[in-house]
């Protein structure tokens, strides 16, 4: 349908067209022919396509055009008509660019707002005309709290990557948000994939809603060439470093499962010559927009991330993804190929698949229904005699709540501020006894008192051997807090 279908026809205000045209298209994408007449007609929308597919254009477009049509009902300092809600900084990023690409000869203002920098600008921001607002939902609800944003004037929210939000753990703000949102207002919830709990959420949220699915659910663009090779986890950093120089790649991205992983990745790439730097949630601000804008003008060949960037990258004609390590989340796979073969460009997808990882690999062909093709390297020669590694943590299986490259807040059901990395706070615990001391108080000045001889068993333990009632006690802490030291929250 959209190559028979121009901008044009979509009935948007020339303002928009020119702006279009500058930016050099000239047709829709599927996702935008159909859901940008749905969002000009002012109903609420629930949409989703692959990642890729034009979606930030499918709703700022529209939204652009009636915004123009009518003016504000009480202009404020301050106060929007339109809220776009984003889980990451990257994505936030990118959703205004768009806003400002798309609305440069209309006369509206457009402001980003997000956690992980000094909040004095954007409360300066704030005090002057400010009509499409794209934000994360910690740093909202922040200046929400110190009332330097009023919400009252939201005429139409966007919950853009909303799946992502939900594994993020954004539940909660989102549900504060909304209690502070007009209840008269045009909402549209944009995803990559629809999971049952992103329906749960429509069904709260959209009235009447329009729908439009151009993919299948969890699906992978056929632009994208995947193949995956079976190697041991010691030896993927040296298979990595080959591809980059045995195929002269220049420009890849590169996803491990840690923040420490991408960081030790990064720096070996670059000990053996290869440019690279990592970018995660532990990385300021400043680091991240410099090393995204170096990959992306090319003069930076490797980025290394974690998952945080599958959904925030917007990299035009990217050619290669490597999974350095497999997603816990089979869901996560399909996010992070997506960088590639984007806006019609072909893309490949390649995976270092150790065999400990097997079942990741199983799960994410379950999701995608196929298999992935196996390639062996001939060209690739192991190197000999490799330090020992040491032992890998058991990693989560699926279901188990993970992000370890986030915030972890939605294992210690906990609301996380953007999703960003923050260090969390954990509670201090006491310093380790054995179970003869488990009852006794800690001394840090005094003399140890004797210890008392070992107590019977419970009745019902005293069946079991000693290393078995040991570990059916319950076992101590590891840590004693420093006198005074302020427990976590």
């Amino acid at each position: 349908m959209s190559q028979e279908m121009t901008f044009a026809s979509l009935n948007l205000a020339a303002p928009l067209l020119r702006a279009i045209t500058d930016a050099g298209y000239t047709q829709p994408t599927p996702v935008q022919a159909q859901a940008i007449p749905l969002v000009l007609a002012g109903g609420d929308l629930l949409a989703g396509a692959q990642t890729g597919t034009g979606k930030t254009a499918g709703f700022t477009l529209p939204i652009l055009h009636r915004l123009s049509e009518k003016p504000a009902a009480n202009p404020r300092p301050g106060k929007p008509r339109c809220l776009i809600l984003t889980p990451t900084r990257e994505l936030a990023a990118q959703v205004e660019e768009s806003v400002q690409t798309y609305g440069k000869y209309l006369p509206f203002k457009s402001m980003v707002m997000f956690g992980g920098v000094n909040v004095n600008p954007q409360i300066k921001a704030l005090r002057g005309q400010v009509d499409i607002l794209v934000a994360t939902p910690g740093r909202l609800l922040d200046h929400v709290g110190q009332k330097t944003l009023d919400l009252s004037g939201v005429e139409i929210l966007v919950l853009d990557e909303a799946d992502r939000m939900l594994d993020m753990g954004f539940i909660r703000d989102i549900r504060k948000i909304l209690a502070v949102l007009p209840k008269q207002r045009q909402n549209l919830l944009f995803s990559a994939t629809f999971s049952d709990e992103i329906k749960t959420l429509a069904d709260g949220l959209l009235h009447n809603p329009g729908f439009v699915e151009v993919a299948r659910r969890n699906t992978t663009s056929e632009l994208v060439t995947q193949s995956v090779h079976m190697i041991p986890q010691k030896l993927k950093s040296h298979l990595l470093a080959h591809l980059i120089k045995h195929n002269d790649w220049k420009q890849v991205l590169v996803f491990t499962r840690t923040k420490h992983g991408a960081n030790r990745l990064a720096e070996k790439l670059a000990a053996d010559g290869i440019p690279a730097a990592a970018i995660h949630g532990n990385k300021s601000q400043s680091a991240r927009t410099k090393a995204l804008a170096e990959f992306k003008d090319g003069t930076l060949p490797v980025l290394v991330a974690t998952s945080i960037a599958a959904r925030g990258l917007d990299i035009d004609m990217l050619p290669h993804v490597v999974n350095f390590e497999l997603p816990n989340v089979p869901e996560d796979y399909v996010h992070r190929i997506g960088r590639t073969g984007r806006a019609g460009s072909n893309g490949a997808a390649i995976s270092l698949v150790d065999n400990e990882e097997a079942l990741h690999l199983k799960n994410i062909e379950r999701l995608i229904k196929m298999q992935i093709p196996r390639i062996t390297i001939d060209s690739f020669v192991a190197p000999t005699n490799l330090p020992a590694e040491a032992p890998r943590p058991p990693r989560p299986q699926h279901g188990q709540k993970r992000h370890s490259n986030t915030t972890g807040a939605a294992h210690r059901n906990q609301t996380p501020r953007d999703g960003q990395g923050q260090k969390s706070r954990q509670p201090r615990q006491p310093a380790a006894r054995n179970p003869q001391q488990r009852d006794q108080p800690i001394r840090t000045s005094q003399p140890s008192a004797k210890p008392r001889p070992p107590q019977n068993p419970p009745a019902d333990q005293q069946h079991l051997s000693e290393a078995a009632r040991h570990q059916a006690m319950p076992q101590p802490a590891l840590f004693s807090p420093k006198p005074g030291a302020r427990r976590g929250r």
